[in-house]
Formats: structure tokens, sequence, C-alpha cells
């Protein structure tokens, strides 16, 4: 009889504990947590702000294409973001919190949830990009004038672009001098932990489903993406697990070989925030303190330095937001650029006849991604040897690719094309036979992704056309039929992107 009696106490007293927590819930007022590229509960301050303030939280994401300016999501962007809102709302149900999905504009709708939930604050955590500014700009000062608290904080840079400046208080265009300042600056903070519990709402407003947004492809072409990622903050954490267990030592040599293993791949996870470039840089520099090495070491201060190119590229967006569509220096506006769809077309395939080129898109339509160093050499086959518009490789990139990244698919296709901050040197165009042989030297890259050309041995597989005809059909290749011949003579081409680069520069000194 004591035993019933104390099971019956035990139960009524968590009957009352879960009482007591939802009243507390009751009584608490309302904040919601605008979620846009910050898909992740640790180092999150717009949320860490909200659970400090003691406010029960609505972790809310509004889906606003219309709201992009001219880059609104590509279909690779849109499979990764899926993904990643279902993971987020996995996470958030760990903490008994839920995400809320609306779709519209964004302005209406947290408007409507302020409404329907009696919020009387909003947090995010800001973006930079000039159609987010302008957009947010609007929102914050028409909910201020609503009595609304609004509060935006800083999530995915180490440096917010306008704290970084030239001794002359502007902005940088080179990347050395950028660099140099930003490590004279004070250490980025620590990364905030992730919470321990979120106060839900005493009732959550309606969300509609994930599936209503229709963000996944209606045909079956997202398999590869699939099998090549794991969206979500677990799967960033895991990617980082392994820059720092087999990559970070070796980094410094690795990164330029697209045949090896030897790039972090948290580009991604960087781009919808479910990882923080805080997160990062004090894993990384805690790595290095805890195990001494000079190749790690080096290793480390050359990864950190792709962290910080990632800063530039906002930096620059920032400062000269025309340079999303527009050349940073604007005398290229007038190059003499080629119209060629078919050419495009061909390079948008991977069938130019060039191994390394045609092995780099090919990687890109299975994946949703492609290898640094072999990027540079397809972007400057667009520009320089079909002397095609960088803006028609941006565009590409921007819808196939699962990073797409609006200041660094900016930055990079302006470096290749000479036109934009610390450009390559407009008579470096870069030779994609020279390139494979050098940084795919065994084929195995090329030998990947150009299955046809799998059975040339060695560095061969880098120049078909150049083989004998006793070669190639060992080889199962029949040039111009099961693989192209070259679109282009890279020699000629490298002459004629040279004398249309030096008109734009004589032309700069007449002025």
């Amino acid at each position: 009889m004591a035993k019933k009696t104390m099971h019956i106490h035990l139960f009524h007293t968590t009957i009352l504990d879960v009482l007591s927590e939802q009243s507390v819930n009751d009584m608490r007022a309302t904040a919601i947590i605008w979620l846009r590229q910050d898909l992740r509960l640790e180092d999150n301050p717009a949320l860490v702000e909200s659970l400090n303030s003691d406010y029960s939280v609505i972790p809310a994401y509004i889906y606003a294409p219309d709201e992009e300016g001219a880059w609104p999501s590509g279909a690779a962007s849109r499979w990764w973001l899926h993904q990643s809102l279902k993971n987020l709302d996995k996470d958030l149900g760990a903490l008994k919190s839920r995400l809320v999905i609306r779709r519209g504009d964004s302005l209406d709708e947290l408007q409507k949830l302020i409404a329907e939930t009696k919020a009387v604050a909003v947090f995010w955590n800001r973006r930079y990009e000039p159609a987010a500014i302008a957009r947010d700009t609007k929102i914050k000062e028409q909910l201020i004038d609503a009595q609304i608290e609004v509060k935006s904080f800083n999530a995915s840079l180490l440096f917010e672009p306008w704290t970084i400046k030239n001794k002359a208080g502007k902005p940088f265009r080179v990347f050395t001098p950028f660099w140099k300042t930003c490590l004279s600056y004070a250490e980025p903070p620590e990364p905030l932990p992730a919470p321990a519990n979120i106060h839900p709402p005493a009732k959550f407003p309606q969300s509609l489903a994930l599936d209503e947004l229709e963000l996944e492809p209606k045909i079956k072409w997202a398999e590869g993406i699939r099998q090549a990622w794991i969206p979500g903050e677990s799967g960033a954490k895991v990617q980082l697990d392994k820059l720092i267990e087999d990559v970070l030592q070796d980094y410094s040599d690795s990164r330029n070989r697209p045949d090896q293993a030897g790039v972090s791949r948290l580009s991604p996870y960087l781009h919808f925030g479910e990882i923080g470039p805080r997160q990062i840089w004090h894993r990384v520099k805690d790595e290095v303190g805890t195990k001494h090495g000079a190749r790690l070491k080096t290793g480390a201060q050359v990864y950190l330095k792709e962290i910080v190119w990632r800063e530039f590229a906002y930096h620059l967006l920032y400062h000269f937001p025309y340079s999303q569509d527009r050349p940073l220096y604007e005398q290229f506006t007038d190059f003499p650029w080629r119209r060629d769809s078919r050419a495009l077309k061909r390079w948008q395939r991977g069938l130019t006849g060039f191994p390394l080129v045609d092995a780099g898109i090919r990687e890109l339509w299975h994946t949703g991604w492609m290898h640094n160093r072999v990027r540079m050499v397809v972007g400057s086959f667009l520009v320089k040897d079909l002397l095609l518009p960088w803006q028609d490789g941006a565009r590409w990139f921007w819808d196939t690719l699962v990073d797409a990244d609006l200041a660094s698919n900016t930055m990079g296709w302006q470096w290749v094309a000479g036109c934009g901050a610390d450009a390559a040197p407009y008579y470096r165009v870069f030779n994609p036979i020279l390139q494979g042989k050098k940084f795919d030297p065994d084929g195995d890259y090329v030998r990947k992704w150009v299955p046809e050309l799998a059975a040339l041995k060695g560095d061969k597989i880098h120049t078909p056309w150049l083989l004998s005809d006793e070669e190639l059909k060992q080889a199962g290749i029949v040039l111009g039929k099961s693989y192209p011949t070259p679109i282009v003579d890279h020699s000629a081409a490298r002459l004629r992107a040279l004398a249309a680069l030096k008109s734009i520069k004589e032309d700069t000194i007449l002025k």
C-alpha cells in the first residue's frame, strides 16, 4: 500500500511539474526568431539572445524567392535547403520546439505571425547581399514603428564588412592587405554553445508542411547529390571532424589535387549557416594548439586564409553591390565578349574535348560541387578560351552548385575573368592540359568523371587527340563520337584572349 501511495505521489508531482512549466510558458512574452542562412542551433546569436531574455521562442523560416533580387536560389541550392530545413526541424523537436514555415512576402508573414502569437520581439542574424540588406532595413523600420523589439546579429562572418578598412578608411580591393588587417584585429569571439532547451510558446502558430515549398526537383536528377552529401548541422560537424582528422595536416599541398580528398567540403554548410566561421576558426586553432607540427601548422594557416577569402568576398559585395552582375572595374563593361550558344552548351554539358574541363563540369552535374582548382580551370576556359561572358558562368554555377553563394560566386568569376578585385593578371590563361598533368598526374580524377576515357593510362588521358589511331582503338575511343575533339585550339584561343584583354588594359591607360 505504501508503494502504491508513493507512485501516486510521484505521478502527481510529475503532473504538477508539467503544469508548472506550462504555466511559466504561458506567462512568458513571445519572440520570433527569423531564420534564413543560419540553420543551426550552435553559435546562433539571435537564438541565444531570445533565451537570455527569457522569451518563449518561435523559430520561423519564410520562403520568399521573389525577394532575392536577380539571384533567386538555384535548383541545387533548393534541394539542399529542403534537407537543411528538415534536419533543423528535427533538431528543434529534440528541444521540444519546432520550425514554423511560411511562404510569401517576409514583412507580411512576420506581421501575420506577430498578430497570431502576440509576439513582442523579432530577432534575426544578418545577411549581407544587396537585396537582403534593402529588405531587412525596410522590415526593421516597419516593425520598430509598430513598437516591436527588433535586434539583428552577426552569425555568418568573422568580421562585419564595414569594420575592415584600409588606412584611408576605404574598402579593400586586394586580398593580402585585407588579410593582414584582419589578423591585426582582435580574435573573433568564441562560438556560442547550443541551447539545452528552448522555451515553447503556449501554442505554436500554423505552419506549412515542408513539401509545400516544392524545393525538391519533380524529376529525379538529385540522386548523385544525395549520395555525396549529408545536409544539416550534424552533417556539418561530421565534415569538420574530417577536415581536422584527415585533411588539415596536408592541406597546403592536397588542396590543389582534385584526385585526392584534400579539401574541407564545408562550403555548402557555411552558405546555409549549418556551421559558422567562428566554429571552424576556433576548432582549427585549437587543433594546432593541442598538436604541434610544422605541417599541421602550415596546413591550418593556409586553410584559415581560405576562410578569410570568404570574408573578403562579402567585404567586396557589401561595398560594391553592383559587382553582383557587373565588373568591379567598370572599364571591362565594354569587353568584346563573344556570343556562341553552341559553345556555351558544350561547356555546360562537359563536352569541350578538354578532359579536365569536362571532368569538372560532370562532377558538378553529379554532386552539385566542383573542386576549387578545377573551378579555376573551368572558369578560365569559358572566359578566355571561349571568350564567353563571366556572367554566363556565374549563372550556371548558381543553378548547379549546392554551395552557390552570391559573394563567393561573384568574386570567383570576376577573379578568373580579370575584371574583379585581386584579379588574376590579364595575361594568365589557365592551360587545361598542363593543369591536368600537374594536379591530376595519374588521370584518376578525369577517369572517374569521364569514363569514356578510362582505358587511357597515366597523363595521356589529358590529351587524347594527340594519341595514335592504334592507341585510341585499344582504349575503345573514337574521337568525335565516343568523346569530342577539342572545341578550340588552346594556343590560338589564348592569343585571342590576350589581344582582347590587352585592348582593355590599353584603353584604361589612355583614359
